[in-house]
C-alpha cells in the first residue's frame, strides 16, 4: 500500500446554524450549535496548522443545513475524484455546489457517478451489506495501511467478515468498543509519519485506550460530540487530497 495516507490537500465546508435544528438524522438528541462550531473549528485547525495541510474552506449554505459533510459528495481515489449522487433529495444540491465551485481550487479531475455505477475497470468495486447502521463508516474505517478500525457489534464484525473473504489482501483489526470510535482519519504525512485523528476519551473512554495502543502513530484526539447527533463522523468532514505537484 505505498503511498497509502498520503494528502497535501483537505476540502471542508464551514458549519451552518441551520445544522442544529434541520439537519438530517436518525436520532433526537439536541445540537448545541456553539459547542459544534467550536468542535468543527478545532477540527479544520487540526489538518490546517497541526498537520500543514492546505485547506480548501468553502462557504456554508444555509439552505442546505447538512453541507458540513463533505465526504458525502465526493470520493476521491488517486488523481480522480467521483462525484456521488446522495440517496437524500435535499442533499443533491451540494453535489451540484460542488460541481459549480470546481472544488474546486485543488484542479483535478471529477466524473459524475450516478447510482453508485463505475463504468470503467480501474477499481475494483465490492459491496457489503451493512445491517442496522447509517453506513460502511458508522463502523469502521482504516487506521493505517492493511489496519482496519472496526466497531465491536455482532454487524461490524459480520460486514468484516464479508470484506475479508472479499478481498485478496490480509487486514489486520484494531477492535473498538463502540462501533462509533471506529471512525477514524488516518494520514501519513512527510513530516509527520502516521497520524491518526480519533474519538477523545470523553466520548468513548475504552475505545481511546485502544487508539493508545498504537505507538506508531502520532495521536489526536478530535471531539465530534455534536455533529454525532446528525449522524456525522470524523471523516465526513473532510475530502482528502494528495495533489501532485505537476498537476
Amino acid at each position: 500500500m505505498s503511498g497509502f495516507g498520503s494528502f497535501t490537500h483537505a476540502v471542508v465546508r464551514a458549519l451552518p446554524q441551520s445544522l442544529a435544528k434541520e439537519a438530517l438524522r436518525t436520532g433526537s438528541l439536541e445540537v448545541d450549535l456553539l459547542k459544534a462550531q467550536e468542535e468543527h473549528d478545532k477540527y479544520v485547525s487540526v489538518l490546517k496548522h497541526r498537520l500543514g495541510l492546505e485547506v480548501v474552506e468553502l462557504p456554508a449554505d444555509e439552505a442546505l443545513p447538512d453541507c458540513v459533510f463533505v465526504e458525502d459528495a465526493a470520493v476521491v481515489c488517486g488523481d480522480t475524484a467521483l462525484i456521488t449522487r446522495p440517496g437524500a433529495e435535499s442533499r443533491r444540491k451540494e453535489v451540484q455546489d460542488r460541481i459549480d465551485i470546481r472544488l474546486w481550487a485543488v484542479n483535478m479531475f471529477f466524473s459524475a457517478v450516478k447510482l453508485g455505477i463505475l463504468t470503467w475497470g480501474d477499481y475494483a468495486v465490492s459491496t457489503v451489506p451493512v445491517q442496522d447502521r447509517l453506513h460502511l463508516k458508522s463502523f469502521c474505517s482504516m487506521a493505517g495501511p492493511g489496519l482496519i478500525a472496526i466497531g465491536a457489534s455482532e454487524a461490524a464484525q459480520k460486514a468484516l467478515k464479508i470484506m475479508q473473504q472479499m478481498s485478496d489482501h490480509n487486514y489486520d483489526k484494531l477492535t473498538l468498543p463502540d462501533d462509533l470510535a471506529a471512525n477514524c482519519v488516518y494520514m501519513n504525512l512527510p513530516s509527520k509519519g502516521d497520524v491518526l485523528l480519533h474519538c477523545t476519551p470523553e466520548e468513548f473512554p475504552e475505545s481511546a485506550k485502544v487508539f493508545e495502543k498504537l505507538k506508531d502513530h502520532m495521536l489526536i484526539p478530535v471531539s465530534n460530540q455534536e455533529k454525532v447527533k446528525v449522524d456525522g463522523a470524523l471523516t465526513c468532514c473532510s475530502v482528502l487530497v494528495n495533489r501532485k505537484k505537476n498537476i
